[in-house]
């Protein structure tokens, strides 16, 4: 039988190395992995048969702090891309003084025809708080903001406008993309709850033709959009019987820390977090998550899961 000396410094051995790993990987949360920036691809069949296809980029959480260069890098490097349409699902800043850098990091993406929606760090800053509350609260919905500061969310909404881009807060639309006819849904963030569900414009009602899109007139539809920041399951299921081709979502940054393999614990909504990143389904709709770029200022850490922007090439149904 061992010493007890030789058991306790085993013992102490096996700490030690366990809190150096532990270390270690935070250490990779912090200064590695939320650098790891990425494009995911997903090509998804959701078009109306007959038309050719659309290439749509999806960005989503930048949490824009000044000074993140690398973040900017990145983005600017997705204008390479020449996607058709540029879909921006909220919570763009993370910093009162940030709108300017923030201008800054989507110039190159502002040229291109654009559509947004509002997250709730859009409104609002982020306050100092525990972040491990995400491991038992599977939302922070309903939190008492009234001491949050408001972010300068009008003048961000007034730039990315003049820039051509369209918002779509409780509002439908009809938009011309290329050869591409969208009807467009979009919804204020739920998180907030300040989502009321425009539903889609009539048949043959014609569209606004704001911003940088043309005239969409009153032709077929090669698809049916809908947008929301924060993708509850009340949002999910009424773009659903709504009879959304596809709905978009950002918000719960993937699970930012997450398990080896990227399972996430937590979605920071009411959806599985199994489904908190990727393509699932709800009502037979096609849902694509984002993982998004950023994180508050107060939680600077991603494991297991990188920060992404998606481009997904939308083909037609067969």
């Amino acid at each position: 039988m061992p010493a007890a000396s030789t058991i306790a410094a085993v013992a102490a051995t096996s700490v030690a190395a366990t809190a150096v790993s532990g270390t270690a990987l935070a250490a990779w949360g912090v200064f590695g992995e939320r650098r790891r920036f990425r494009v995911r691809h997903e090509t998804l069949p959701v078009l109306a048969p007959g038309h050719p296809d659309l290439r749509v980029l999806h960005i989503s959480d930048l949490h824009t702090i000044p000074g993140q260069e690398a973040k900017k890098r990145f983005v600017h490097g997705l204008a390479d891309l020449n996607p058709d349409l540029v879909l921006d699902t909220g919570d763009n800043l993370s910093h009162p003084d940030a709108v300017p850098y923030l201008l800054e990091i989507m110039e190159p993406l502002l040229a291109f025809p654009g559509l947004y929606v509002p997250g709730s760090n859009c409104y609002f800053a982020p306050m100092l708080k525990n972040p491990a509350r995400y491991l038992w609260k599977s939302s922070t919905s309903g939190e008492d903001r009234s001491a949050a500061r408001i972010l300068p969310w009008r003048q961000m909404h007034r730039a990315f406008d003049e820039a051509g881009w369209v918002g779509m807060i409780n509002r439908a639309d009809r938009v011309r993309v290329g050869d591409h006819v969208i009807e467009v849904s979009g919804v204020d963030d739920p998180h907030l709850g300040f989502d009321r569900h425009p539903g889609f414009l009539a048949p043959g009602q014609p569209g606004s033709g704001l911003g940088n899109f043309a005239d969409a007139g009153s032709a077929p539809a090669a698809l049916r959009l809908g947008l929301t920041h924060a993708p509850y399951l009340r949002a999910l299921n009424r773009f659903a019987e709504d009879r959304a081709d596809l709905v978009v979502a950002g918000h719960t940054h993937g699970g930012q820390v997450c398990l080896p393999g990227g399972r996430a614990l937590v979605s920071n909504c009411d959806i599985e977090p199994s489904r908190c990143k990727g393509v699932t389904s709800q009502g037979g709709v096609p849902v694509q998550i984002s993982a998004g770029l950023g994180e508050s200022r107060f939680a600077p850490i991603r494991l297991f899961c990188p920060p992404e922007a998606v481009l997904m090439t939308l083909t037609a149904r067969a």
